[in-house]
């Protein structure tokens, strides 16, 4: 779904490569055992509780991030030219 799209690659893009081994497991898990993407949008929004099982450092992470406290305009997904740029 486009939002989860938007959401979890600007995530990536912003996170993923300050992330430990464990860190990326977690947020592999994450993204990957849910069956169904909006439960990852809803826990992520805090519409709906995170179950235990996908409670971790990771996630809140990502619910900071879907905070947008910086109020950035995120309507599209990242250009993938960023995987090949050195780490910020």
């Amino acid at each position: 779904m486009l939002e989860n799209c938007i959401l979890l690659s600007l995530f990536a893009k912003e996170n993923l490569h300050h992330m430990s081994e464990h860190q990326l497991n977690l947020y592999d898990r994450l993204i990957n055992e849910p069956s169904n993407d909006w439960d990852i949008y809803y826990w992520a929004t805090e519409a709906k509780p995170t179950p235990a099982e996908f409670e971790s450092e990771v996630m809140a992470k990502l619910r900071d991030f879907a905070k947008n406290k910086n109020r950035e305009q995120r309507l599209r997904q990242p250009d993938l030219e960023y995987l090949f740029e050195p780490p910020r």
